[in-house]
Order: C-alpha cells, then sequence, then structure tokens
C-alpha cells in the first residue's frame, strides 16, 4: 500500500472552543506531517447577528489563531475565508484547494436543537471530497495539553 502524500489540512473555525480543539488536533498533525494549515473562517452562518462577532475583531481573531496554530508547530498556516452557510465553504474550499483532510472541532450536540439544525459537521462528513476528522473539546487525548 503506497503511503498518503499530506499536504494541506483544513481547519475551519468559529473561534468557539470546540473549534479550539479542533486547531490543537490539527497544527499537531500539521507538525508531525510536515504539512500546510488553511485555518478557515465562514463569513455567514446559522448564528443570529449577536453572536457574530464585530467585522473588524474577525482579522485579529484569525490572527491570533494562526499565531496559535504556528506555536503549537505548524509549518506553515494560511487564512482563507468563505463567504455563504459554513458547511458550504468548508467543502468548496476542500475542493478548490485539493485538501487532503479536514480537520473540525464539533460541539456533539444529541438534543433537539440538533435535530432541527443540523451539524455543521454532520454536512461537512457526509459530503467532503476529503477525509474528515471531527474533535469534541472533551476529547482525552487533548486534556493533557489543555
Amino acid at each position: 500500500m503506497a503511503a498518503i502524500e499530506w499536504r494541506s489540512i483544513c481547519c475551519p473555525v468559529d473561534f468557539s472552543e470546540p473549534a479550539r480543539a479542533g486547531l490543537r488536533v490539527a497544527a499537531d498533525l500539521c507538525h508531525r506531517l510536515g504539512c500546510e494549515l488553511v485555518l478557515l473562517y465562514a463569513e455567514a452562518g446559522p448564528k443570529v447577528a449577536e453572536e457574530l462577532p464585530p467585522a473588524g475583531s474577525v482579522e485579529t481573531k484569525l490572527e491570533a489563531w494562526k499565531q496559535e496554530a504556528e506555536r503549537l508547530g505548524a509549518p506553515s498556516v494560511v487564512v482563507a475565508r468563505a463567504g455563504g452557510p459554513p458547511e458550504v465553504g468548508i467543502l468548496e474550499c476542500a475542493a478548490a484547494r485539493d485538501i487532503d483532510l479536514i480537520v473540525m472541532g464539533t460541539h456533539g450536540r444529541a438534543d433537539r436543537e440538533h435535530m432541527i439544525t443540523g451539524s455543521v459537521a454532520e454536512g461537512v462528513v457526509r459530503n467532503a471530497p476529503c477525509l474528515v476528522l471531527t474533535v469534541r473539546p472533551t476529547a482525552r487525548a487533548l486534556r493533557s495539553v489543555a
């Protein structure tokens, strides 16, 4: 069996704790595999206006998250943005950039809200053109690095 050539990993972020857990795993994998990390922020989503960060703070937060990924060992970090629903933006980015792996945090909800609204991670897993790794912030492996 031929080895997989890992070139790029996409980590979608919405500045939540689950996204931070995904970032830690993605940065570690990029460090170990020597590949590029694409830090992706989807502009619009199901959040209500009060929950969205102010426009100026998005750039500041993306820069801080990029620096965190570099501090965690990712050898190359690129920031990307996508418009539209997050699931669509993530899938389009993965296809356009020929991403090898998407690493994303998930809330792991199983309640009524999830049944009504669905899950971005679930939609990405079902439709991604590449491998997808979902990360819950409560994962045992992450507790030792928090």
